[in-house]
């Protein structure tokens, strides 16, 4: 049960230097796939950045899950790249039996654990999932897991929700990203986060850092560093994207979608 995007016209794409992506987590039920597919066949990019997260192996292992919308998804990912997209793909830790490949190039795909990103105003960031910074992840992946099964279950929630919504007639809501601006603990633990991801950034010497992990699109300026999280595609339907001037916005997927769709009507009038 899911909420779907209506599919965009192909010949009108958006056109960016560069995309960063995260946190899809194909092969989960609360994969926004359908939201996803349709960015991709509406967007285009010199450089497209996959952040980690793309795939979700710790749900998989449990239950073999794979629609053909998620086949999909990997198609569109491909296609591009066989066009001449250069795709830079650094896993995270639902998906980190890709880093065995880090290193490895495939045709116009390569696999690194971290990334150097140089904008077009001559800006360098960082690029890399985060889940090095999740104190939780690195001390006890027990616990994490167990976290990741009881989110399971807020999405399945979520899933409900927004399927009453469309038939309303409302707009797609995420409970769960509304749920994290509510929370103290969880505002406070996506303080720490930053603050160790910005810190790292620093150590490096570049001018900022993009990341994901934590399902939180934001960017942020602490100090003289840079923050930029990408989002995700199971809850807020978010990406990165950078202009060809070397300007960074977030994308919500869920709004913008319906912008685009009428921009296009209208220059086909």
């Amino acid at each position: 049960m899911s909420v779907t995007a209506k599919t965009l016209p192909l010949h009108h794409p958006l056109r960016y230097r560069t995309i960063f992506l995260s946190d899809i987590h194909l092969g989960f039920k609360g994969c926004q796939a359908d939201f996803l597919l349709d960015f991709l066949n509406a967007t285009d990019s010199d450089t497209l950045y996959l952040v980690g997260d793309i795939f979700d192996g710790w749900e998989m292992k449990k239950k073999s899950y794979w629609p053909a919308s998620h086949q999909q998804v990997v198609n569109a990912i491909l296609s591009k790249a066989a066009a001449g997209t250069r795709v830079v793909y650094t896993p995270g830790n639902h998906d980190e039996s890709a880093r065995h490949y880090r290193g490895h190039r495939f045709d116009n795909i390569e696999i690194r654990d971290t990334a150097v990103h140089e904008t077009a105003d001559g800006r360098r960031l960082l690029v890399l999932h985060g889940d090095q910074f999740d104190t939780i992840v690195q001390c006890s992946p027990w616990l994490s897991k167990v976290g990741s099964s009881m989110y399971g279950h807020l999405l399945r929630l979520n899933r409900l929700i927004n399927f009453l919504r469309s038939l309303l007639g409302l707009p797609y809501w995420s409970i769960a990203a509304h749920l994290k601006h509510k929370v103290k603990n969880v505002m406070s633990y996506i303080g720490r986060f930053e603050e160790a991801v910005v810190n790292s950034a620093r150590a490096q010497k570049v001018n900022g850092v993009v990341c994901g992990h934590i399902h939180k699109a934001e960017i942020a300026r602490f100090g003289d560093t840079l923050y930029c999280n990408t989002g995700d595609w199971v809850e807020s339907c978010t990406a990165m994207v950078e202009g060809h001037n070397g300007e960074l916005q977030i994308l919500r997927w869920t709004e913008q979608a319906q912008c685009h769709r009428d921009e296009v009507l209208l220059a086909g009038r």
